[in-house]
Formats: C-alpha cells, structure tokens, sequence
C-alpha cells in the first residue's frame, strides 16, 4: 500500500496510518480506485466510513478544483462537520479530537459536484483502534440528475422559495440533497451521479458552456469534468441499484425552450426520442431495476414534465414510472434549500416504497 503522502503528515509513533486500500473502510458512490496514491471522487454524496475506538482522527486529501470554493463535510457519531480544504495540493483535516472511549464512526463525503475532485489518501488515527465496520444496506438507489440532485445552494435557507444569493459554493451540501434524503429514508446506499447545470444533450444546459455535454455523454463516466481530467468510463458491474432516479429535463430550455415553443416541432420531438433511448440504455444496463422519472420543483415550464410522462407512458415498461411533486416545476425560483428538499424526500419516498410494495424490488 503505497503511504508515501500518510507518513509525510504523521507526527508521532503512536498515530496510525490507515491507507485508502484498508479493507475496514466502506466507500459509496462512484469512485477511481486505479490509482496508488488514492482514491479519486468526483460526484456529490461520495462517502468513505471508518469505524474506531476513542482518539483522534484526521483525513488526508488533495484537492483538484475547477471553480468555486471547496468543502468536505463529515458526521461524528451522527453530528454534521465542514472542512474548508486548500485550493490545491494537501489538505489535513482534524474531524474528531480526543474522543471518549468506546466506539465511533466518521462518515466523510464530498459535499460538492464536480466544481473540483478530492483524491483521499487516507486517515491518521491516534490513541484508539480500527473497528471492522458495520453491515451495509442491500438497498441500493442511483440518481442521474443536476444541481438539484446535489444539493446545489441548500444550506441557504433563508432563501426559501426565492432566487439565490450570490455565493462561492458555500451553500452547496449534498448531504442535504432530496437524493441523499431520499436515500436515508428508504435506508439505501445511493450513487448520485448529479452534475450543476447538465441538460439531457450536448450543446444544451449550462454544464461545460459553451461546449455544453449532456447526461447521454456523462452518464457512464467516472471522470469527466473536461477542466480537469480526462474522461474515464465507469463499469456498470461494481454497482448494481434496485431504484434509478432520472432526474433530467430542468436545464434543457437553454438556450433554446424549444419544448415550451414548439411542443410538436423537430427538436422538441428529438430530445422525446433520445429520453426514451437513454431510458432504454439504463433499462438494459439494469435488466431488474426500476427507473424513476421526474424533474424538480425549480420553476421551470410544464412542457417539459408532459414530454416525460409522454415518453413513459409511450415506452410501455411497466419498471418506468413517472413521478411528479405536489408543487412540480412551481415550487420555488432558486435551487432546493433543505426543508423543500426534505419536502420533497418525503414525497419521493413514498412514491418508491409505493412501487415497491407492488413491485417488490428490495
């Protein structure tokens, strides 16, 4: 196991070095683990979990950033942190100090898209032990969405319902996205695989303007923040949901609302066509999952919620559902703050286990 940067930041004997590669540590989300000096996350709600008795603990990791300001955040025993990390280079984060005896558990994630990438190298672990780690859920959710789906400006409630304040990323908080509340509630694991401002197509959406791409181009890819890295595919084996959210059709009016214009027009007719082949990709990568098909309660035209529920009820597959909010499309003019997103997990939710004491998918 390579410890080369672990060892440069130990400070004492007694600190234990627990490389990334440490069987005891539980990963979610989609992850690069082809690398020696660490494993690279990229999309929001990406997590690593560590179990140990009393001490304190601290977390190693590079930071890659495109844009914006940069944060992790982690829950002590439940109780929610922000670290603040380094534009570049290393970052040392103290996430619990001299813990009491007993056990503990630390979950570390990315709180933020792909605005930068997080190569974490691992923990150094002083006046305790290691723990094997807990049983995992065997329900597994993924989520193909936008900002929404990231938590994008959810930690600014006090602009509920409103547009956004100005900001540097500080508001972003994938912990309190409707995917990972969603996912918390059915007590699954999830891979939200949600990228700010990405439409269904290239050279539409805000995502890479203006050379905009797309989910069809994203969606099977570990890396691809074009800033930062090359792309990489992702192998669709390591992980295998019972649920899939699509949550695609906010940021295609850009530049163009061609739905709203023109509902029967080509383009309009185009996107209907390549929705329903993107659901048929997902439908044969998950021969046994159920797809869940929505947008959010961000302010946008209804046409584009007609062209889903259209293309559904035309795919005829009885795994694909449409889904719709109490207040869809009309539930506030900025991004999702947490109590509309808990709002909003509640809802999902409930539509899910709906289906699945129908469907019985987990």
């Amino acid at each position: 196991m390579n410890t080369q940067i672990l060892n440069q930041y130990r400070e004492r004997e007694s600190q234990q070095v627990i490389p990334w590669q440490d069987p005891r540590l539980v990963y979610c989300g989609r992850m690069d683990e082809d690398r020696e000096d660490g494993i690279l996350w990229v999309y929001p709600c990406s997590y690593v979990k560590v179990r140990f008795t009393g001490g304190t603990l601290r977390a190693l990791v590079t930071n890659i950033r495109s844009y914006w300001n940069s944060s992790l955040g982690w829950l002590t025993d439940g109780e929610e942190h922000r670290g603040d990390l380094a534009p570049e280079g290393v970052t040392c984060l103290t996430l619990a100090e001299g813990l009491p005896e007993g056990s503990h558990e630390i979950c570390l994630f990315k709180r933020m898209d792909s605005c930068h990438m997080v190569l974490f190298h691992g923990f150094l672990l002083e006046g305790g032990e290691l723990l094997e780690p807990l049983p995992q859920s065997g329900r597994r959710m993924e989520v193909y969405g936008d900002s929404v789906s990231a938590g994008e400006v959810s930690e600014a409630v006090d602009y509920c319902g409103q547009p956004d304040p100005e900001h540097n990323g500080e508001f972003s908080n994938s912990y309190y996205s409707y995917a990972w509340l969603t996912a918390r509630r059915l007590g699954a694991q999830l891979h939200d695989i949600a990228q700010g401002g990405v439409a269904l197509l290239n050279r539409t959406g805000y995502f890479n303007d203006p050379h905009a791409l797309g989910m069809t181009w994203l969606y099977d890819k570990i890396q691809y923040q074009p800033a930062l890295c090359r792309p990489k595919l992702w192998d669709f084996s390591r992980y295998v949901p019972q649920v899939v959210v699509v949550a695609i059709g906010q940021n295609d009016h850009y530049p163009e609302d061609y739905m709203a214009q023109d509902y029967e027009g080509e383009k309009a007719r185009y996107w209907r066509e390549r929705y329903g082949e993107f659901l048929r990709q997902l439908l044969a990568i998950y021969p046994k999952a159920h797809i869940v098909c929505k947008t959010t309660i961000l302010e946008h035209d209804p046409s584009w919620d007609r062209a889903i529920e259209e293309t559904v009820r035309e795919l005829g597959q009885e795994r694909v559902h449409y889904f719709a909010y109490s207040n869809n499309s009309v539930g506030t003019k900025g991004h999702i703050r947490r109590p509309e997103a808990e709002q909003m997990a509640r809802e999902l939710g409930d539509f899910i286990e709906a289906q699945n004491s129908r469907y019985h998918f987990w």
